[in-house]
């Protein structure tokens, strides 16, 4: 490994101060391209960045992203990705490689190696930490803040604390049935039937037990059935529980509020806090929009918005974000702000980590929707995405929504905890209207239409933790708001 050893720079001194272990990346690198197994027997989250070696870092990276592919990756499959590389260039180039799997030490102590260059990289970022701290702290101009560097040094080692994430690794029955028990007893303090973060909606809690944490939860439906909607109406449900219960005193995990994060790639922030105020206020949110509104809708408005101004509600409106950048945002806020719920409006609108491709959009779908169920688990929180449904549906005389209507993948009925449809037959039934000269026709479709205005249908077509059905909704197209129906009797009914 003596090719290793030169890796590492010796132009300056501070830099070889820094503890790291170049051997071991070599070694580690090398049983990896050996036998690829290695890296599910590595329960630590080793990243690129923890290699003080930029090559090694980069070697990794690529395997890690062949490996997601289900690829076989040997210094052959690599090659190709290292050709122009200047450093790699300057070891003799993509032969490096080769060398790299000479010694089979790494299929040995591959854990242990991986541990050390993990440990090490912490380390390096605990000095990096403190060398800021004394910077800030020597600094004594007239706008020091002295808790300002305080609460920032507290950050920064919290985030050094954070990367400490071992994941997976086995579980005795005993943690894992006291957790369970855990949410029978939040159940039964709820009144029998709410073990998860609340939606408001009586109907929904009583079908799904709320939404549970690590769940990913799936609400799709055509354009124009109220996804945005709901899915709003349940942020706010969540996050004005959450206050509620800080000021009744429940503790925040015996509650059943949450603060809310919304990725929402369609609206931007200002169109989603209209949607909630229009809700909240009663007021249509198309006059808020035109400024058609009195003074006393004015008056209405205005306190409605002093008492939203706490709300734990969260935006972040990026358009085409990846799955990898929400991926980290999220991970940023529940560090800050404890989230408890992740609303994605819409999964479609993604972007995976490859480049866009129509030949490859049911691939990178799949990648989506895996990364978003990754993320509910690694984070603990239910996430709740939208996705639209192809037009399928609109070739049928029942326009109800089936899971085979799920677009471009199937790997999201795969991936997903629980599938929720919204369906609105005035919706369809609105376009039927006869012509007015055909009275008779014109009274059916008027007496139909008094039937099913303002009704919507969630259709739960997937539920891992229990039995599908329908649950009725009342909605309020003006107000974008859901609620219960107060005779709701298909709240048992079976899904076909």
């Amino acid at each position: 490994m003596a090719e290793a050893i030169k890796l590492a720079s010796s132009n300056e001194d501070e830099e070889r101060r820094l503890p790291r272990n170049i051997e071991a990346e070599a070694a580690f690198l090398g049983g990896l391209l050996i036998d690829n197994r290695i890296v599910e027997d590595v329960s630590i989250k080793l990243q690129p960045g923890h290699f003080f070696e930029p090559l090694h870092g980069r070697i990794y990276e690529q395997i890690l992203k062949l490996i997601d592919r289900n690829m076989l990756v040997t210094p052959v499959t690599l090659k190709p990705f290292f050709e122009n590389d200047e450093a790699m260039g300057e070891l003799g180039g993509p032969g490096y490689l080769v060398k790299l799997t000479a010694d089979g030490a790494g299929l040995i102590g591959a854990r242990d190696f991986a541990q050390q260059i993990y440990d090490l990289a912490l380390l390096r970022e605990l000095i990096s930490v403190g060398r800021n701290l004394v910077d800030d702290a020597l600094d004594t101009s007239v706008d020091v803040d002295p808790k300002g560097q305080i609460e920032n040094a507290e950050s920064a080692l919290y985030r050094v604390a954070e990367g400490d994430g071992e994941t997976g690794g086995m579980q005795s029955f005993l943690t894992a049935s006291t957790e369970a028990i855990k949410n029978v007893e939040k159940a039964l303090n709820s009144g029998g039937h709410l073990s998860g973060v609340t939606t408001g909606l009586d109907g929904i809690n009583a079908k799904c037990g709320g939404l549970h944490n690590s769940d990913l939860v799936i609400i799709a439906g055509r354009p124009g059935m109220g996804k945005s909607s709901l899915a709003t109406n349940i942020a706010f449900n969540a996050a004005s529980r959450w206050v509620r219960e800080r000021e009744e005193g429940i503790e925040e995990d015996k509650g059943a509020g949450a603060k809310v994060a919304i990725f929402n790639l369609e609206m931007s922030a200002d169109q989603l806090a209209t949607r909630i105020l229009a809700e909240q206020s009663g007021i249509s949110a198309e006059a808020l929009r035109m400024g058609k509104i009195s003074r006393e809708d004015f008056r209405e408005l205005s306190r409605a918005s002093r008492e939203l101004q706490d709300l734990p509600l969260f935006i972040d409106d990026t358009p085409a974000l990846t799955i990898a950048a929400l991926r980290t945002r999220a991970r940023r806020l529940q560090r800050r702000h404890g989230i408890g719920l992740i609303i994605v409006d819409y999964l479609q609108l993604l972007q995976g980590s490859g480049r866009p491709s129509n030949d490859n959009r049911v691939n990178e779908i799949s990648e989506i929707s895996r990364g978003l169920k990754t993320l509910a688990k690694e984070l603990n929180v239910p996430v709740v995405a939208l996705a639209q449904l192809s037009r399928a549906v609109e070739q049928r005389e029942d326009k109800r929504p089936l899971l085979s209507d799920l677009r471009e993948s199937g790997s999201i009925e795969q991936d997903a905890d629980m599938v929720w449809f919204i369906f609105r037959e005035d919706y369809y039934e609105a376009n039927k209207q006869p012509d007015a000269s055909d009275e008779a026709a014109h009274a059916r479709w008027v007496e139909k239409m008094e039937q099913v205005h303002g009704i919507a249908e969630l259709i739960v077509a997937k539920q891992r933790h229990g039995s599908t059905g329908k649950v009725r909704m009342k909605f309020e197209a003006k107000i974008t708001k859901f609620s219960d129906l107060a005779d709701d009797s298909w709240g048992d009914s079976s899904y076909d």
